[in-house]
């Protein structure tokens, strides 16, 4: 009995949701409906559940929810109810949940760590949030260490240990030396994921003192250093001769040399190990391995393979890494570490386990009074995850009874609901890594009939083509839809219409008499309504006479005629295109109504002409080949083809090949470049030649190779710079013995043309190939993957067979071999084919549409199971479309665009949406066959966007003291414009802007009068509109107050003169106009498109020398005024004189420089023996005598123990540095050796960077500088900017 019980409990559940799925209201997205439909409240924004927030700035938790009533908000915080009025820091937003606490103004981040729900309510339920995790990140300082100096033995491995602080987020780590290099790394060198540095051997130039680990903080913006490290490394050489050194010629000494070492690994240690990793994230498996000469690591799976397409190796192959894994990745991952002397390996063994992830998450349930519903929530896990169900915030089992509802595990079934059965349903699935937590409201309706369709609306379509007359509705019962033609027409029925679930009425195919009133009514058990609707049907658009084909001798005129037929009330524009792309922007090329007309046509003219005539409705084309010759040329000498060869004959017969020899026939002025040698196969393809070779002209011999089974004949063809001559008479035949084929068909093919049957092509042997008499082909095949026996079957010399009665879409293991009657080809290679695939069986589900800006969305799918896509899944093709604008409230004829995303993609960008306006989407699987289902259609909305600048902008009717504006509005408002923004401001005379005015227009104005301006004055203004988002481009306008009701002068420059020479020129040019103007000159090469080039004018001076031009070339120049647009000179063309050759004149030949070189001589020599007259007298010079005379006591001679300079070793040797000193040689700079350092201004030797280089602390208000001391590193810190450049 109880088996009976179960079994009948779930066919009651099956009849309930199939009920559910009929009778379930969908409520359209009419924005006026939505206005006045009763809602329980849905969470539309939220907080991550794990929420890490900067200390610094103050924390914004999101909540926000929509309803009707609008719903009201309230928190907890770990578990208990959060009143925000007790907290001056706290405060929520108006109409809104989302919480601001401030800690900018005294707030400490640390005092609000906690876990925070948000539940948004109104009359018909309440929903919640997740629950929201709030920690603020923290950025540790490194711990002090004293670091040893590493002293390595060249050839041994080495790990240099990073150890940073521990982060929240974890920091990223890096190694850099002081001068914020990024440190090599290679196969031998390279960091962990741990963040220390690996040596799988060192050598002599690892040495150095500078290996310092950076990690960098992400979300607070900062940078922590370690310590530098030291590395020396001692090589053999210099090793023994140290030793050589400390012993005696006796001793025997050296070290022994270095050994090379088989792969031990450095990490992971031991032989095997494991990891669990989540579904989803991205797999990190490394090995590291020490050995000499550098292992190389290869990875495998055992009993398996490593995914495609999802594994990358890093690192150098040391870091094996699979993006978004699943179950079935999980198993053992060895790794092999291998060099010339041996190999080791590790054994990781990996399980990957899954948070909760939807099946089928709940949806929102419309209903009637008295229907029945099921609220659905199927999640999966690893471990399976637990559901539970609460209503309106509260766990079902202690909320208030009610009797409609039953709860079946992860179902709540629903019969005779009534309204007060709407409430808010919560479903949360979850094991011990992690939680899903979805909404779903049930809402209980009695609405009678609407028609959202607008009244008397108008549809154009072209005869023989489909009309869709819509008929938007809603109404709880859910309403039927008739549809009528004329006021008192009878119901329409039968094959010639189509009625859409949606209430869409379709024409297949619209005829003239389908014109006319069409009548849609709605009713259901609460009332009745109709609405009605016009439809037009127009006549086609034709071209009753096409352009035709024309051939034109160069500089002849020529037209086409392009003459069409249409309906009266549509207006056609005929467009002429110049193969696909626009004619030229040539006079020459002449648009009639019914023609293009080309004159003095040239060889470019040469083309394809195509008419193309649009209108409203529909669009047809009709093209023309245009060929453009040249006139006969005038009788010249006459160059002619060779003649053809003659004298073939065939020497030296063998199986494979012949020897073939001719006569050359005359070259007729041109000489012979080479022979074309053809053959004929007599037995399979008579009268047909085919290619063979070819040789140089001077040759007349060849050795040809030749197949089996081929009755040859040969001819030989000459050719010269003119042309090939006429083939050469044929050569005797030669027929060749039979034999086995050598090959067989190529290119097979195994792919299905119904979802039944596998057609397996190939390209046949030709006659030749066959190699003997009675060619076949034998065709093999078995399903893969499943341990079939071969079935084969002999064919006839055909290229294609079709097996039938095949299972949809599975792979094949497919083979042709060709045989004749000697024997087979040698045995074939396989092939993989599918059986035939058939069209998609089911729509992509959970379409979700993220609106990321105005004009940019993002759309989610959950991929179909690849058992229903039943063929090569292509990709997805998203359909979307504009249905009207929220700013102008008007529809237009629906152009629905197409994007595809290849491959198993389940999101896609849609970009170039318009702002504010209302879009509709579906999903479809593509696959060979075509698209599968559409999803069902998702409607969103764009939001408001700034406008476009205004369309115009003018000022007119200038009076002493005001002026006029007038504008037009924005092209593109993208939105419910708000207001204008005027800003306008002086200008004097020396173009400097005065104040700035600012003056906000209502959004319905069109003209403005400016008073009480300033006479005799120049004003700028700017101009732009503005939505609820923000202001949009401004449009910028000058005009100037007149003086005495008299038009003002305005200001010119003329009379521009140029003097050029080679490399220079001078401009100078007359001004009229105000005083203190700035002048400018702007020049280029004259005909370049480049932009001009600008030399501004020092003063008000009215010339100008442009320096550094290029000999020899024109170039165009203008004068301009700086501050006035536009206004500028006329142009004036000059140029460059051309480069003239130096002048080398040999400095040595000349008689000043010999008589100058002379007279320095003469010089030398007397001043020589005047030093040693005075020499032998044994006297002192005055110099030395004053020296020793005045002897300085500071001055004190040089060390030599250092070589350092007295007058600089007394105490002060020992000071800092000062100000501006340099960094040491070792680029490191010592605490103590800087007066000036960046430690002054942070907080002690602990002061961090922030992102963008800028100081943290550096306007903490410290007034003197602190105690040199620290438990950090005394290294200076590094700019941020340099360490963003490697991370």
């Amino acid at each position: 009995m109880m088996k009976k019980k179960s079994i009948s409990a779930s066919k009651a559940s099956l009849v309930l949701f199939l009920c559910q799925m009929i009778s379930a209201l969908d409520v359209p997205l009419d924005s006026k409906l939505l206005e006045e439909l009763l809602q329980p409240p849905t969470i539309t924004q939220q907080s991550p559940k794990d929420y890490i927030v900067d200390p610094r700035e103050n924390i914004v938790i999101q909540c926000e929810a929509k309803g009707k009533p609008p719903p009201s908000f309230s928190w907890t915080r770990n578990g208990t109810h959060f009143d925000i009025d007790k907290d001056a820091q706290v405060t929520m937003k108006p109409n809104s949940g989302t919480l601001v606490i401030n800690i900018m103004n005294g707030g400490k981040a640390e005092a609000y760590e906690g876990v925070y729900q948000c539940t948004a309510r109104n009359e018909r339920g309440a929903a919640i949030s997740n629950n929201i995790v709030i920690r603020p990140s923290r950025s540790p300082l490194w711990t002090k260490e004293k670091l040893e100096p590493n002293q390595v033995r060249e050839g041994d491995s080495l790990v240099l240990h990073c150890r940073p602080p521990v982060g929240l987020p974890p920091p990223i780590i890096f190694w850099m030396d002081n001068a914020f290099q990024r440190l090599p790394q290679s196969e031998r060198v390279s960091q962990g994921l741990n963040g220390d540095l690996y040596f799988s051997n060192v050598q002599p130039e690892d040495t150095r003192e500078d290996y310092i680990c950076y990690a960098r903080f992400n979300h607070t913006q900062t940078i922590q250093q370690k310590q530098p490290i030291s590395v020396k490394v001692f090589s053999m050489d210099s090793l023994n001769d140290t030793i050589a050194a400390n012993l005696s010629d006796t001793d025997i000494y050296g070290a022994k040399p270095v050994t090379e070492r088989q792969p031990i690994l450095l990490t992971p240690t031991g032989s095997s190990s494991t990891k669990v990793e989540l579904r989803g994230n991205v797999l990190l498996l490394e090995c590291i391995a020490a050995g000499l000469p550098t292992p190389v690591i290869r990875w495998i799976k055992e009993g398996g393979e490593l995914p495609a397409n999802r594994t990358f190796f890093e690192n150098f192959k040391k870091t094996l890494k699979i993006i978004d894994v699943s179950e079935a990745d999980s198993g053992n991952y060895k790794c092999i570490a291998r060099n010339i002397l041996g190999s080791a390996h590790h054994v990781i063994s990996v399980t990957v386990k899954a948070a909760p992830y939807w099946i089928t998450a709940p949806r929102n349930l419309v209903l009637s009074p008295g229907e029945d519903g099921t609220l659905i929530c199927r999640a999966n896990g690893n471990p399976k995850p637990n559901i539970s169900w609460l209503a309106n915030g509260v766990p079902i089992a202690i909320a208030p009874e009610d009797p409609s509802r039953k709860v079946d595990g992860d179902t709540i079934i629903f019969s005779h609901v009534q309204e007060r059965s709407s409430a808010v349903y919560q479903c949360n699935a979850s094991n011990e890594y992690g939680y899903l937590l979805a909404n779903a409201f049930v809402n209980v309706l009695a609405e009678p009939p609407r028609i959202l369709t607008p009244a008397n609306k108008l549809y154009q379509v072209i005869a023989d083509s489909p009309a869709l007359l819509d008929c938007a509705y809603f109404g709880s019962p859910k309403p039927e839809i008739e549809w009528f033609k004329g006021v008192k027409g009878s119901i329409l029925r039968g094959s010639e219409y189509v009625f859409h679930d949606n209430g869409t009425l379709e024409i297949p195919v619209a005829q003239k008499d389908s014109t006319g009133t069409y009548t849609c009514v709605a009713r259901n058990e609460l009332g009745k309504i109709q609405n009605e609707v016009q439809l037009e049907v127009k006549d086609p658009t034709m071209i009753i006479k096409q352009p035709e084909y024309k051939v034109i001798q160069r500089y002849g005129q020529v037209s086409f005629e392009c003459i069409i037929k249409h309906d009266s009330t549509l207006l056609p524009t005929v467009i002429w295109l110049k193969d696909n792309d626009e004619l030229p922007d040539d006079e020459r090329f002449l648009v009639g109504k019914d023609n293009l007309t080309i004159m003095n046509v040239t060889d470019k003219d040469d083309g394809t002409y195509t008419c193309i005539v649009n209108t409203t409705l529909d669009s047809v084309s009709a093209s023309a080949v245009l060929t453009v010759v040249a006139a006969p040329p005038t009788p010249a000498i006459i160059y002619a083809r060779p003649n053809p060869p003659f004298d073939l004959e065939l020497t030296g017969q063998l199986e494979r090949s012949v020897e073939l020899s001719w006569i050359p026939g005359d070259e007729n002025n041109s000489p012979i470049t080479n022979f074309v040698i053809e053959y004929e196969d007599g037995l399979h393809e008579s009268g047909v030649w085919h290619y063979q070779t070819e040789v140089p002209g001077t040759q007349t011999t060849v050795q040809l190779k030749l197949s089996p089974y081929v009755n040859y004949s040969f001819r030989v063809i000459a050719v010269n710079e003119i042309g090939r001559s006429q083939p050469s008479e044929p050569s005797e035949q030669y027929l060749t013995k039979s034999a086995n084929p050598d090959e067989n068909p190529s290119n097979v093919q195994g792919i299905g043309s119904e979802p039944d049957n596998l057609v397996i092509t190939w390209e046949s042997l030709k006659g030749f190939q066959s190699n003997g008499p009675g060619l076949q082909y034998k065709v093999s095949w078995r399903q893969k993957d499943v341990d079939d026996e071969w079935t084969s079957v002999i064919v006839a010399n055909v290229s294609k067979y079709i097996v039938s009665g095949t299972p949809t879409f599975v792979p094949y293991e497919i083979k042709v071999q060709a045989l004749n009657d000697l024997g087979y080809a040698p045995e074939p290679s396989e092939v993989i084919g599918h059986s035939g695939e058939d069209l998609p069986m089911v729509a992509p589900g959970n379409v979700q549409v993220h609106v990321i800006n105005s004009t940019l969305a993002k759309v989610h799918w959950d991929p179909v199971p690849l058992k229903t896509v039943r063929g090569h899944l292509q990709g997805y093709k998203v359909y979307y479309w504009k249905v009207q604008s929220l700013s102008r409230r008007s529809r237009r004829h629906v152009e629905k665009k197409i994007l595809t995303f290849r491959g198993n993609k389940t999101f896609g960008m849609l970009p170039g949406l318009e702002p504010y306006s209302s879009y509709k989407l579906n999903v479809r699987v593509v696959n060979g066959k075509g698209e599968g289902p559409a999803s069902p259609d998702k409607v969103f909305k764009t939001p408001e966007g700034v406008p476009s600048s205004p369309s115009f902008l003018k000022i007119t009717n200038p009076t002493l003291d005001s002026l006029t504006l007038e504008w037009g509005s924005p092209t593109h408002p993208n939105g419910v414009l708000t207001s204008y923004i005027l800003k306008f401001q002086p200008i004097n005379n020396t173009h400097e802007l005065g104040p700035l005015v600012e003056i906000r227009i209502p959004a319905n104005e069109s003209s403005l009068i400016l008073k009480n301006l300033n006479y005799s004055t120049r004003y700028k203004f700017y101009f732009n509109a503005q939505t609820s988002v923000g202001s949009g481009s401004q449009i910028t306008e000058e005009a100037v107050t007149i003086m005495d009701e008299v038009q003002p002068l305005y200001p010119r420059i003329r009379n521009v003169t140029t003097a050029a020479a080679e490399t220079y020129a001078n401009i100078s040019w007359e001004y009229e106009g105000p005083d203190h103007a700035n002048f400018y000159v702007e020049y280029g090469v004259a005909g370049s498109k480049e932009d001009w080039k600008k030399e501004i004018v020092n003063g008000s001076r009215s010339f100008f020398v442009l320096k550094g031009l290029t000999p020899g070339t024109a170039y165009k120049v203008r004068v301009g005024a700086e501050g006035l647009s536009g206004f500028r000179s006329s142009e004036d063309v000059f140029e460059t004189g051309p480069a003239m050759a130096s002048r080398q004149v040999d400095i040595a030949t000349q008689g000043w420089f010999i008589g100058l070189m002379c007279a320095v001589a003469l010089l030398i020599l007397i001043l020589l023996i005047v030093c040693f007259i005075r020499r032998n007298k044994g006297g002192k010079y005055p110099v030395k005598e004053k020296e020793d005379a005045h002897a300085d006591p500071e001055i004190q001679p040089m060390k030599e123990d250092d070589g350092t300079f007295g007058e600089y070793s007394d105490a002060e040797d020992h000071k800092p540095l000062k100000k501006g000193s340099r960094t040491p040689s070792d680029r490191t700079v010592k605490k103590e050796d800087s007066d000036d350092s960046l430690v002054d201004y942070g907080e002690g030797v602990n002061g961090q960077f922030n992102e963008d280089g800028s100081f943290i602390g550096q306007y903490s208000g410290k007034k003197e500088k602190e105690p040199a001391e620290g438990n950090e590193s005394s290294e200076a810190p590094s700019p941020v900017n340099a360490m963003n450049s490697f991370v």
